[in-house]
This record gives C-alpha cells, sequence and structure tokens, in this order.
C-alpha cells in the first residue's frame, strides 16, 4: 500500500503556480513545455522573466515575443533580452512589467516567442501566486 501511494504520489503532476518572497519576489510555474519565472527586487526595482526549455536551444533571433490570450489578450515585444549560455533560457529585464502582469493575471494562455521557436504556458490557477506577488513588494519592503 505505500508503494502504491508513493508511486501515485511521485507520478503526480507539478503542484503549478507558486510564489515565494524570499529573497526576493519569484513566481514559477514548471511544466512539460517549459519553466517560467518572474521576479521583482525591490532593492533595485527590476522585473526579470526568464523562460526555460525543457530540452533544446533558444534561436538567436533579434526580437522576442510574449502574448496573452483569453479576456485580455495583449502581444508585445522587445529586442532587451538575453539568451543563457547554454541556449535554454531566455529572459527579459525591466523596471516596469505592468503588461507582463497583467497579460499573466487576466488571461488563461501565454506564449513565449523568438524566432520559429514558441513556448505554451498555462495560466490556469495563477490567481493566488500573481495577487501575492504584486503584493509582495511592499511586504518586503517594510
Amino acid at each position: 500500500m505505500r508503494t502504491l501511494l508513493a508511486c501515485l504520489l511521485l507520478a503526480s503532476p507539478a503542484t503549478g503556480w507558486e510564489f515565494s518572497a524570499s529573497p526576493i519576489c519569484t513566481l514559477t510555474d514548471t511544466s512539460d513545455t517549459g519553466d517560467i519565472t518572474v521576479t521583482y527586487d525591490p532593492a533595485i526595482t527590476e522585473y526579470t522573466i526568464t523562460v526555460t526549455l525543457p530540452d533544446g536551444r533558444w534561436p538567436t533571433d533579434p526580437i522576442f515575443g510574449m502574448a496573452f490570450a483569453n479576456d485580455r489578450p495583449i502581444s508585445i515585444q522587445t529586442d532587451r533580452h538575453s539568451i543563457s549560455p547554454d541556449g535554454r533560457s531566455i529572459t527579459v529585464k525591466d523596471r516596469g512589467f505592468g503588461n507582463v502582469l497583467d497579460g499573466l493575471e487576466f488571461n488563461t494562455r501565454a506564449y513565449a516567442m523568438l524566432g520559429d521557436t514558441t513556448v505554451g504556458v498555462d495560466l490556469t490557477g495563477i490567481g493566488p501566486a500573481i495577487i501575492a506577488f504584486r503584493d509582495c513588494p511592499a511586504a518586503n519592503l517594510a
């Protein structure tokens, strides 16, 4: 019985969107299609979003885009992205992330796109985590 329970627990899908306030405000999701991490560091007032492929490499394209689909669709683009040395992660840093946070909170799907590579992200269940993330900077500065 214990073995069966252990197998069921180990075979369970990831827990979905998670929030952490320490050491900096962090919102994460892990799935078969890739990992997404959003951070905010109130000490330097900077946001980041990183999308990591489970395998393969991001192409070296000059424009990175994200599209959010459902109730409040929005598309954003930037040429201010960087690719990790192993090519699996792409990161964008900025001091303003209102469109990204709104896109995550008010839609059901997000798509990270660079060249011919697209990663789809399920936003189901993000509600409590994104609300905590938005509230985090004030909590960390107190």
